[in-house]
């Protein structure tokens, strides 16, 4: 039997309700912040990752799915949202249509890393940008947005994680410090952490390793290093928040993954998810549009898995759907009706009603019990000397009751049978 590939996963019918549930509140919410949906191609080509996220992030060194196309160009499975947004937003000249461009996404990515608790290899992300400003109002309304989502969900256990990386040059200025400090422990470190010692040193601060924690515990932190416009940037993200009342902490360690962050950063986890503890994060990147060749442009946005937060939900038990329904069930007693049992759903179905019926020549008894496994609020009963007669019963599940009703009246009968069970 094939099955489904390592750290790949189907999404049932059973499941599929809470996916709907947690889209809706996605689409509410950006919707209510002004940002429109944008929805790019599944691959780009390799060197919009590279050029963007950093060649020497993990994402871009170990993670990607890159395959040649038939004329040798390279193309890669996306791993992230932003580079393929900012590429868009580039080509379709959409700064020129609007000043601030606000955009959302719900997507499928792709990253070959090792499954665990709420990661996959394909997996989900939504997500915002919001383009073309500089002020750190944007940066506060992008965790307002990210926040406001997970706690429609229902989730309490969240923290907000909060740091700023500053501007290239005095990231720049801190790496000499953090080098430094660093030098005669380098020995000490772990493998991956050696590696970015020389190659994307800030990124040592992500090492879940105990050893490289416990000789970062004294090293200099680049928040007591940022210059004034990003210190001044960062109080108005942290005055902003204090005034809507979000809860945040400072985590001076906190860097993120990707190479083109800029000034705030932020994190919302949960201890709901395992050791994978971010639900989303994110952060301003000022100098990536025109590092993928636009024109200088701030921006700053948030991606988030929705995988660890339907994980995080269902620990946290913190929302139920709605039970799945059908409007109707339609039972035939006698097998010559097929083509009218047929006829009538499809009458049905123009009004908008869910409708089924038997498609597999099983007992009347049986068909009941699929009506019931459907959970059907009607059951149509058609068959017998009765429908040669013009009449069919029509049976309320919710209550038992059942009445005799004319053929002709069904369609009519039914809609109001349903509008009087909603009041």
């Amino acid at each position: 039997m094939i099955k489904a590939v390592t750290g790949t996963k189907d999404i049932l019918p059973s499941e599929i309700n809470r996916w709907y549930y947690l889209e809706n509140i996605i689409k509410e919410v950006f919707s209510v912040f002004n940002y429109k949906e944008i929805r790019t191609p599944i691959f780009e080509e390799t060197s919009l990752f590279a050029r963007g996220i950093g060649e020497e992030t993990d994402i871009v060194s170990k993670e990607m799915y890159t395959f040649s196309d038939r004329s040798e160009t390279s193309l890669t499975l996306k791993p992230e949202m932003t580079a393929g947004v900012v590429r868009a937003y580039i080509e379709h000249s959409l700064g020129t249509l609007q000043p601030l461009t606000k955009l959302f996404y719900i997507s499928p990515m792709f990253r070959q890393e090792r499954p665990q608790a709420g990661r996959f290899r394909q997996f989900h992300q939504f997500g915002a940008e919001a383009i073309g400003s500089t002020s750190p109002l944007l940066d506060a309304e992008i965790i307002q947005m990210s926040y406001h989502i997970l706690k429609q969900l229902g989730l309490k256990d969240l923290t907000v994680k909060i740091n700023s990386l500053g501007v290239p040059v005095s990231r720049e200025n801190y790496k000499k410090i953090l080098k430094e400090f660093l030098q005669d422990k380098k020995n000490k470190l772990s493998e991956d952490s050696r590696k970015r010692f020389d190659t994307n040193i800030l990124r040592i601060f992500d090492s879940k390793v105990e050893s490289d924690q416990n000789i970062l515990k004294d090293a200099p932190l680049l928040i007591n290093y940022l210059d004034e416009e990003s210190k001044n940037d960062f109080e108005v993200v942290k005055e902003f928040l204090i005034r809507i009342g979000i809860p945040f902490e400072i985590d001076a360690a906190l860097v993120r993954g990707l190479d083109y962050y800029t000034k705030t950063t932020f994190e919302i986890i949960s201890k709901k998810v395992g050791s994978q503890s971010a639900l989303c994060g994110g952060g301003r990147y000022d100098l990536l549009i025109e590092e993928l060749g636009g024109k200088p442009t701030p921006g700053v946005g948030v991606a988030a898995g929705m995988e660890r937060i339907l994980l995080a939900c269902e620990n946290e038990n913190s929302f139920s759907t709605p039970d799945q329904f059908i409007d109707v069930y339609i039972v035939r007693i006698d097998k010559e009706l097929e083509l009218e049992v047929s006829e009538i759903a499809s009458r049905l179905r123009r009004k908008n009603l869910i409708v089924d019926c038997d498609y597999l020549s099983r007992s009347v008894k049986a068909q009941m019990r699929e009506a019931n496994k459907l959970n059907a609020k009607f059951v149509l009963i058609m068959g017998g000397d009765e429908y040669k007669n013009g009449d069919v019963q029509l049976k309320n599940m919710s209550d038992g009751e059942q009445k005799t009703i004319k053929t002709e009246k069904i369609v009519e009968i039914i809609l109001a049978a349903k509008e009087q069970s909603h009041k």
